[in-house]
Parts: structure tokens; C-alpha cells; sequence
């Protein structure tokens, strides 16, 4: 669990001028495409020799073990060095760690996403296979909603996603903090697109983004008679191992890498996490 495995990247996409998604698929030691198989909402430990080993949130659907997504921020040393490399490189992968989001809890529930910026990487795959599931059962009773929020229009990540989601029938509510000439939508934060985003009684909310956007995302859906069970996030911690031995995501009594990265809206309270309090 030391020790990292191989993974080739088969495919690099570019969401904007920081961030790219390279698809990745884990190789053994002929080359060879092998399983790998992730819960959404998961993580995996990325290294590159020299370079060092971050933690990551898988953004793609789980339903093909063939591949695997990530989604990378260019920020530091090592996130510098990947979004240089290019189709055929290799990375170092650990994992898949923690517990995901509870997809047989999510299927056939309405579902809103509430995301900011990169954080609707790791919510990405359970809007994915929700969607998936919708159009298999030929439901048109469910409600999918997504409302996102980046900084400015050149910073939108998943374009083509989010536009395919649209097309698919999911409710997509965007807005900038600082729009441009060219930007025909919302500008404001993303709290303001949740005005009419009471709950179902049985739907599920789920939110990732800065931590000061999941603090006033979560207060609002509270305010709109959202249960805490069925509000649920990500937490982010500098997690060094990924398996619950070294201590550095340690959390009251909960390690984040094992016993996160998702928790429940009621979880969080119990541990008086503070950032949401």
C-alpha cells in the first residue's frame, strides 16, 4: 500500500488555462491494461519521481475499470511537473483511498451539486452515473441540478461536460465572481443560485468547493430545510499516507483519508469541525 503502481496517461484535456484532466489507466509490468476499480468521491496518491506525491480526487464515472480521471490544478512542484508531461508518461499511483459518496443512497433521489472552481471534480462522477442510471430505468420524475461558480468565465472547468449534462436534462446553474464582456450568465457567488433549491424531503445535496463556499452553501440549504443527513461534502486535509498511519489528516477522532473524504452534514457536526461551525 507503499508502494506506487504505474498508470500511462491516455489522454490529457484541457478545462482551462491551469487546470487539465488526464486519463489515466494502470499498467502492470508488460504494458498491459489492468482494472482499476474506485468508488466516486475517492482519492488516489499521484507521485512523480523527484517530484513528490499529493493526494487527488478521481473525477470520472466508476462504471469503467478500464480508466480512471484526474483532475489537476497546476500549483506546486509536483502538479507543475504533470501538467507538462504528455500521452504515453507514466505516473506513480496509490490507492483508491477513503470512502466515496453512498451512490446506492443517491440513485433515483433528486440531487443537487453545489460546486466551486475545480471541487466539482470529485462530484463529477455521481452526477455521471445518477444521469446513467436515469436514462436506464427511463425516469423523468428525478430532479439533477447543478449549480457551480468559478471566479471568472476563463476559469470554468468541464465545459463540455456541463454542456452535455444540459443536453442530457440536467438543470445547470452557472455564475462568476467577476464576469467579462463576453459572459451572458450569472455573476454573483454561488449562493445565490440556490433562491429556490428547497428540499425534496428525500433528495440529496452534495457541495465541494473552498472551504468558506461549503461553510455559506451549507448554512443556506439549512435555511431552506435541507436535513443534515442529506447534506453532504468533501474534506481536504494534507494527507501524507492515505491509509490512516501517519497522522497528518488526523480529525478529533477520524482520520480523513480513511474515514473521509466524504461526510455527512451530521458526521461533521459531532466532530465540531470548525471550518463549518
Amino acid at each position: 500500500m507503499y508502494t506506487p503502481k504505474s498508470a500511462v496517461i491516455k489522454e490529457i484535456i484541457s478545462e482551462n488555462h491551469l487546470v487539465k484532466t488526464f486519463r489515466l489507466s494502470m499498467v502492470d509490468s508488460q504494458g498491459q491494461t489492468i482494472p482499476f476499480r474506485f468508488e466516486a468521491g475517492q482519492f488516489v496518491m499521484l507521485s512523480v519521481p523527484h517530484r513528490g506525491e499529493a493526494p487527488i480526487s478521481i473525477s470520472s464515472i466508476p462504471a469503467n475499470p478500464s480508466f480512471f480521471d484526474l483532475t489537476i490544478r497546476k500549483a506546486g512542484l509536483l502538479t507543475s511537473a504533470i501538467q507538462e508531461m504528455a500521452v504515453g508518461d507514466h505516473l506513480g499511483v496509490r490507492g483508491p483511498f477513503g470512502h466515496g459518496f453512498p451512490l446506492d443512497d443517491l440513485l433515483g433521489k433528486d440531487l443537487l451539486l453545489v460546486a466551486g472552481g475545480i471541487g466539482l471534480a470529485p462530484l463529477k462522477g455521481v452526477m455521471e452515473s445518477c444521469l446513467s442510471w436515469k436514462k436506464v430505468k427511463k425516469l423523468t420524475d428525478i430532479s439533477l441540478t447543478l449549480c457551480y461558480g468559478s471566479r471568472t468565465p476563463e476559469d470554468i472547468c468541464f465545459r463540455a461536460t456541463i454542456e452535455k449534462w444540459q443536453q442530457d436534462g440536467v438543470s445547470c446553474r452557472l455564475t462568476v465572481d467577476e464576469a467579462d464582456p463576453s459572459w451572458q450568465g450569472e455573476e454573483g457567488l454561488v449562493t445565490g443560485l440556490l433562491a429556490d433549491q428547497s428540499s425534496s424531503g428525500d433528495g440529496y445535496a452534495l457541495v465541494c468547493g473552498p472551504p468558506v463556499m461549503i461553510r455559506a452553501t451549507i448554512a443556506r440549504l439549512q435555511a431552506f430545510g435541507w436535513s443534515d443527513e442529506h447534506i453532504l461534502t468533501t474534506l481536504e486535509r494534507h494527507m501524507k499516507c492515505g491509509v490512516g498511519v501517519c497522522g497528518h489528516c488526523h480529525l478529533d477522532n477520524t482520520m480523513v483519508c480513511t474515514d473521509g473524504p466524504v461526510f455527512t452534514l451530521s458526521q461533521l457536526q459531532e466532530m465540531k469541525v470548525a471550518e463549518l461551525g
